[in-house]
This record gives C-alpha cells, sequence and structure tokens, in this order.
C-alpha cells in the first residue's frame, strides 16, 4: 500500500513540475519593466509631431469638416438685396416682404415659388376650360372657386364648351409680397401666349380662336397661411391686366 501512494505521488509531482515548467516558457517573467493593463477610458495624448507634418495649428485645420449650411454658403449670407436681385430691385417692399415670409418659414425661396406658381397657372387655366371642378377646387380660395364655379355652370347651361392650350408663358414676375401676421400674399404677373376658344352645343366657334395664339396678360394672388402644415398657397384674387 506505502509503495502504491509514493508512486502515484511521484506521478502527481511530476505532472506538476510538466505543467509549471509549460507556462513559464508560454507566459514567460516578470522582470519589473512591464507596461501597465491599458485602460480603455483613459485619455490618450496626440503623438508629437513630426518637422515634415506641420504643427498643432495645421492639425486641427486639417480635421475640420465643413458641413453644409448658411454658415458655409456665401449666396444665403449675402444681403436681401443681393440674394434676389433677379426678383425685385434692391430695397424695394417686395424684398421686405420676402424677407418677411423667410422669417417664419425659412425654406421659402422665391425662384422656386415662381416655377411652382407658373404650374398651378397653366393647371387652372386648363381646368377651368375642363370644367374639372375637382382639380379646381384644390387650388382656389373658396370665394374665387365660387365664381369659377358658377361661370361653369352658366357655360354648361348654354351647352358651350371652352378650349384652352398653352403655347408657352412668356413672363411670371413678383409685382407685390404681402405678409400680415401669419398670412403671406405674393402677386404675380403672368404673360403668356395662349390658343382659347369656346364652341357652341353644334361645335361652332362663338368666342376666341381655335387657330390663332394671343397674348394674355393676367395678375393673380396667390395666399397661404405660414406655418401651416398645408404647403400649398391658394389662389385668392385674379384680374386681367390693360
Amino acid at each position: 500500500m506505502q509503495n502504491s501512494f509514493d508512486m502515484t505521488t511521484l506521478v502527481f509531482l511530476a505532472l506538476a513540475v510538466f505543467v509549471a515548467w509549460k507556462l513559464r516558457s508560454v507566459l514567460g517573467q516578470k522582470t519589473g519593466s512591464e507596461q501597465p493593463p491599458a485602460d480603455p477610458f483613459a485619455r490618450r495624448e496626440a503623438p508629437p509631431a513630426r518637422p515634415d507634418q506641420g504643427g498643432a495649428v495645421d492639425a486641427k485645420r486639417d480635421n475640420v469638416i465643413r458641413l453644409p449650411g448658411a454658415a458655409n454658403d456665401p449666396a444665403a449670407m449675402a444681403p436681401a438685396a443681393e440674394r434676389w436681385k433677379d426678383i425685385a430691385p434692391p430695397d424695394s417692399p417686395i424684398i421686405a416682404g420676402i424677407e418677411g415670409i423667410i422669417r417664419q418659414e425659412s425654406s421659402f425661396d422665391p425662384r422656386e415659388f415662381l416655377g411652382g406658381a407658373k404650374a398651378a397657372y397653366e393647371t387652372i387655366v386648363t381646368a377651368f376650360a375642363r370644367g374639372d371642378r375637382k382639380m379646381l377646387k384644390g387650388l382656389l380660395a373658396k370665394e374665387v372657386y365660387d365664381g369659377f364655379e358658377q361661370a361653369i355652370t352658366d357655360r354648361e347651361k348654354r351647352g358651350e364648351k371652352a378650349e384652352s392650350n398653352f403655347v408657352s408663358i412668356d413672363k411670371a414676375e413678383i409685382t407685390a409680397v404681402d405678409v400680415k401676421g401669419k398670412t403671406a400674399q405674393v402677386t404675380i404677373a403672368f404673360v403668356s401666349q395662349l390658343i382659347s376658344a369656346t364652341r357652341d352645343a353644334q361645335g361652332v366657334v362663338v368666342d376666341g380662336s381655335a387657330e390663332a395664339v394671343s397674348e394674355v396678360n393676367d395678375i393673380w394672388t396667390f395666399s397661404r397661411q405660414l406655418g401651416s402644415r398645408d404647403p400649398n398657397w391658394l389662389l385668392v384674387a385674379t384680374e386681367s391686366a390693360a
């Protein structure tokens, strides 16, 4: 029994010595010059710049990322008279009105507005000729819609049909901008080339011409409540220019 115990002890001792030797060879020994474990939250100092890399000021400047926006847009920082000089004369009431809109809705751009107004002008004129009440109702203020709807009804009672075909819109110019509280109104003078005719029940032209192009001068006023979720401008007044 004693011999068996001694032999087992010797085997385990031999295994312990072997394991200790393997650990020592893999992990090594402490020499007193080891670096402490790295702290992932510790602030790291930037390595010193080499002479060929420039100074610290240059390094900071190179790391600046310029984001798009008014601070980096020279046009946006220009005076109103310069930004909108192609829209209206400097220091005019129109410029003051445009700036009044922008103070409440910074995304307003009079150039984009003119593009939208031209599209609305053509849509409304052709919808009126077709008698498209549904289309008109979404683009006209109630008072204007009532007038258009009455004219369509009278035309239908006479058995007449209207035709309107745009050749071109030669001009769309802002002539007035008025801001009162949250209500903005923009008046535009349109000059267009149009083929327009009205036919009776027999198809005979009773007004205008089905072939001749005529110049049409209109002054329309659009309005909108600034800050509203509804982005649409409604037509609130129309008149024919002399």
